[in-house]
């Protein structure tokens, strides 16, 4: 048997780059390289792995958390098709990529993890950063990625890595069970030298596959289809990952069911198409909510039905509603007692268009969700319509960017107030053009996010709407963007605090306490006195970006064009007003507990709306 004498660290790096993956003929390298931060448990590993292997690229990061979060952007924005692996050292910068890492798998994005480790002869010990533990010497603070990992393994010897690495790479490209990845390497096995099989680096392609349906399902889930009266589509991140977009407008406009879109989904459909209803649930628009509560069949396409997108379990009111699951994962399809279509949400659309024949709602039915496309888009002109006075609302602020961008264009965001506002707003024009991390909705994703989606597409302008909040949390990787020359435009909202949590606050008769950004008052001893001086702006300069302050729309209109032009990365500035121009609409609600006993008038009475939407939740058989 011919072998290759190398350390485990050069074998990993050799074996991962040597990994493709195909889809409908279409082949990629899988990972496009590999972000990190070198300590002392991986600089004389992977870092001389990596210096020695240049063809598989380093990226140097400022934060480990951030490294994680661009990883999985880029991969959201392959559709999972390829992705970064992650390195870090021992201790800290390890547990930094927790965080993103429970992103990764909450939603379903492949992500290599690879962080140091103790030693394995376990001589040296306690090692700098070594967690001890009184019942096992056998344990670290990488045994914290187990629950938030789809599969965990720990290399304590160099033949372990020959059938470690197959089954790393079976389930970052299962399109079911993928999500973040963790292979543990101890320090001194990185650097362990091994006569490894040649065989092991030779090229392999992973195919990801589109599995069908099960012929008996799909005949009663055409049935069921048929039998309805007022079915409703609800379209997740699924359709976008399998490439469903143009097969499922082909299913609306040949049978006329409406679709509302989950903050994933957005963009399975034109935001004018007039079988689009919009947002769906706690955030959603006029038409999808009063349409799922006389729903009698909801179609679910790639969702997993978060509470947002059910609006805590009080969206579908009708007491006949059936549910119908289109999806890849066998858990997702289940949900709500449903039918289970389970496979590829392109390849069983295919089938079921195929199968239903002639099939159409109603007229009658179509039309009302024609004219709720309309209406809406009405109300979204009058959201993006400036008022000309004072700070301008955020609303204003996203209608001047989304009316500024080009079809093609990207936005991002993750948290905060504005994916509420964006879910229900934005006007999305092209497949992918709507970019939110709402499965975790991380403070501190959207810069990195941003810089990996640029990274997956760099054709594509990117625009980065993050508040002062999400801003403070992560803005290192402006300086990675200008390393690696990938320019985005990041929108900063500055509403001096938390907007969103602020007004979960006041629903709730908290009156936004604890979420302004403002000076302790020496009186009352609460964090109620004035503004605190920041300057983000300032801060962002600090950090290399070209700045432009806004102070309203009209000077917002006018530094979107000077970003444009600019090659390096962009930061435009403005301040608003906390209170939103639209906030929830009709039928949407999302369960956040309320104190049941409080000396606050504003909380008892928040507490007897919170006990009368209670009342509306349902289970689902």
């Amino acid at each position: 048997m011919r072998t290759k004498r190398l350390t485990v660290a050069q074998a990993s790096i050799e074996y991962l780059k040597k990994q493709y993956s195909e889809r409908d003929g279409t082949e990629q390298a899988f990972f496009a390289g590999c972000f990190g931060i070198f300590g002392h448990g991986n600089l004389a590993g992977f870092g001389q792995a990596l210096q020695q292997i240049p063809d598989f690229r380093y990226y140097l990061v400022r934060n480990e958390q951030a490294a994680v979060h661009t990883a999985v952007a880029y991969t959201k924005m392959k559709n999972r098709l390829s992705t970064f692996a992650c390195t870090s050292s021992i201790g800290p910068g390890a547990t930094n990529m927790l965080t993103a890492a429970a992103g990764a798998t909450i939603n379903r994005l492949p992500v290599l993890l690879m962080p140091g480790d103790i030693f394995a002869r376990r001589k040296v010990a306690p090692v700098l950063q070594q967690l001890e533990s009184a019942v096992s010497q056998d344990i670290s603070v990488n045994d914290c990625f187990k629950p938030i990992s789809r599969y965990w393994d720990r290399i304590n010897r160099p033949e372990q890595l020959i059938t470690a690495l197959p089954e790393v790479m079976r389930v970052l490209t299962s399109p079911a069970d993928t999500g973040a990845v963790t292979l543990c390497i101890p320090q001194d096995v990185q650097a362990e030298a091994y006569d490894f099989p040649a065989e092991m680096f030779e090229k392999r392609i992973w195919h990801i596959p589109r599995p069908r349906p099960d012929g008996a399902a799909l005949q009663r889930a055409v049935e069921l289809i048929r039998s309805a009266k007022k079915p409703l589509i609800i379209a997740g991140g699924g359709v976008l990952y399998s490439e469903a977009e143009k097969l499922l407008q082909e299913l609306v406009h040949r049978t006329g069911i409406p679709v509302a879109e989950t903050f994933a989904g957005k963009g399975s459909l034109p935001y004018d198409d007039p079988h689009n209803l919009g947002a769906a649930g706690a955030t959603g628009t006029e038409g999808a909510n009063v349409l799922s509560q006389s729903a009698d069949l909801v179609i679910g396409i790639g969702t997993r039905y978060s509470d947002f997108t059910t609006a805590s379990k009080t969206a579908f009111q009708n007491r006949e509603v059936k549910f119908l699951n289109i999806n890849i994962t066998e858990f997702d399809a289940h949900k709500h007692s449903g039918l289970a279509l389970t496979g590829d949400a392109r390849a069983v659309l295919e089938e079921l268009l195929a199968a239903l024949g002639d099939y159409k709602v109603d007229g009658t039915y179509s039309r009302k969700a024609a004219e709720y496309n309309r209406s809406w888009d009405e109300k979204v002109n009058k959201a993006y319509e400036p008022e000309g006075k004072g700070l301008p609302s955020q609303s204003e602020v996203l209608g001047a960017v989304n009316e500024f961008m080009d079809s093609e264009d990207v936005v991002l965001c993750a948290s905060g107030s504005a994916p509420g506002d964006l879910h229900k707003l934005w006007r999305t024009r092209s497949s992918k053009g709507f970019h939110l991390e709402y499965g975790y909705s991380c403070m501190g994703y959207e810069i990195s996010g941003g810089l990996g989606a640029k990274m997956a597409c760099p054709d594509r302008e990117i625009y980065v709407i993050l508040g002062d909040g999400g801003y403070l949390m992560m803005p290192s990787e402006i300086i990675t963007s200008l390393q690696e020359g990938y320019k985005i435009n990041i929108i900063l909202i500055d509403n001096k605090g938390f907007a969103s949590i602020g007004g979960l606050s006041k629903s709730i008769g908290g009156g936004g306490f604890g979420t302004k950004y403002v000076y302790r008052d020496t009186q009352s001893g609460q964090l109620e006195g004035d503004e605190l001086p920041v300057d983000l702006a300032a801060n962002a300069e600090s950090l290399g970006a070209r700045v432009f302050r806004a102070t309203g729309i009209d000077s917002l209109n006018k530094a979107l064009e000077k970003a444009r032009k600019e090659q390096h990365t962009t930061v435009i500035y403005i301040k608003t007003v906390p209170e939103r121009k639209m906030a929830g609409y009709g039928y949407a609600w999302w369960d956040v507990p309320v104190a049941e006993v409080s000396e606050s008038e504003s909380v008892q009475k928040a507490r007897e709306n919170y006990d009368l939407q209670k009342k509306k939740q349902r289970y689902f058989f």
